[in-house]
């Protein structure tokens, strides 16, 4: 069985290193589209986790998104033509996903999604169109949960379904206990376990309106703890724009991007977490940090059901007063398995696509 995973944003990095792993010595060509061409968003992921380098990096960096899908069409295409695989493997909901996904609907490659049945059930995110139009394109659906396995039946969505838990959580059981022992990225900035929020702010939402980013950053500034902030280069290059916002306070903590196990560190140690980023509301779930999400609607709901993540969109004293109040917790479900979903993706490609032996073999 032949392999060919495509990669392309930081999310889709982390995911893909442990199905990686899994696939042991089934033959493997690893795309990178090279949507994420910045040293801090991409490379650094290669060097800090158990994950090969690409195979191919199609370079196709930054564009709209009809050049950004347009190009990596092209080029995977020519790609799939080499290297005939039987699989294409695509993770998430970004450009690359579904370029990957277009490619393999029209080549005989059966197409395999990780991540299947998300919804955030709005329209207007590039992300929402990206995960409808790649799930009704795959053969294979690899679901995170039984919510994402009911929407795909909503959807008329049966054949090939799959609920194998998220791949995220593999990795982060992976590598936390990693993270606590190698990253000095508390020492670097100065701060303590307990003692700061941790926010990121990327989504073109959010940073390419200067209403909602200068309310952002109010409610960030009017935090009871000091926040840290990696930067995305869209977010600084906003602030930077944005005439509204003046001077960034000095308990607002701007930091360049950070390789995968510093932010691991900051996540699990600080006090809560501030995003609009829909993978670190569930990486904050998983590492039990209580998530303010500064957008209206999430694809992860159970984080929300389960009181560990609250939803306040781009509204000052929303963030401010979630920052400040006190999650009241119980114990917490596992909504998203608990840490085999990348072993359970490749019995299944085993079982679908190749052969495994029958004592390998697991309920998918």
């Amino acid at each position: 069985m032949k392999i060919c995973s495509v990669v392309g944003a930081r999310p889709q990095f982390v995911k893909a290193f442990p199905v990686a792993e899994a696939l042991g010595a089934h033959e493997r060509v690893l795309v990178h589209t090279g949507q994420h061409y910045d040293r801090k968003l991409s490379d650094v992921f290669f060097e800090e986790l158990p994950i090969p380098e690409p195979d191919v990096n199609l370079g196709v960096g930054s564009g709209t998104h009809a050049e950004q899908t347009a190009a990596m069409i092209e080029e995977l295409d020519t790609v799939v033509t080499r290297e005939s695989p039987d699989v294409m493997l695509v993770y998430g909901d970004t450009n690359s996903t579904l370029a990957g996904a277009l490619v393999a609907a029209k080549r005989d490659v059966q197409l395999a999604h990780v991540e299947a049945g998300l919804r955030s059930d709005n329209r207007a995110m590039p992300e929402e169109i990206n995960r409808v139009l790649t799930d009704h394109c795959s053969d294979l659906l690899f679901a995170p949960s039984e919510r994402a396995v009911e929407t795909l039946a909503g959807e008329g969505i049966t054949d090939g379904v799959h609920e194998v838990g998220d791949v995220t959580c593999d990795a982060l059981l992976a590598v936390r206990e990693r993270a606590r022992e190698r990253s000095r990225v508390l020492d670097r900035l100065g701060q303590e376990d307990g003692e700061y929020i941790l926010a990121t702010v990327h989504r073109a939402a959010n940073t390419e309106n200067e209403d909602r980013l200068a309310a952002i950053v109010a409610g960030l500034a009017d935090a009871p703890l000091p926040v840290v902030l990696p930067a995305h280069p869209r977010t600084t290059a906003a602030l930077k724009a944005a005439e509204d916002i003046g001077a960034i306070p000095d308990s607002l903590q701007l930091v360049d991007p950070v390789g995968y196990l510093d932010f691991v560190r900051l996540l699990d140690g600080a006090e809560r977490v501030a995003t609009d980023s829909g993978g670190v509301q569930k990486e904050a779930f998983y590492l039990d940090t209580p998530c303010v999400t500064m957008r209206e609607e999430t694809e992860w709901v159970e984080t929300v059901e389960a009181g560990w993540n609250v939803l306040v969109g781009a509204d000052a004293d929303a963030i401010s007063r979630n920052l400040d109040r006190r999650f009241a917790v119980s114990t917490k479900p596992q909504p998203y398995g608990d840490g085999d979903a990348a072993e359970r993706i490749v019995r299944t490609l085993e079982r679908t696509v190749g052969t495994a032996p029958v004592e390998d073999a697991v309920r998918g």
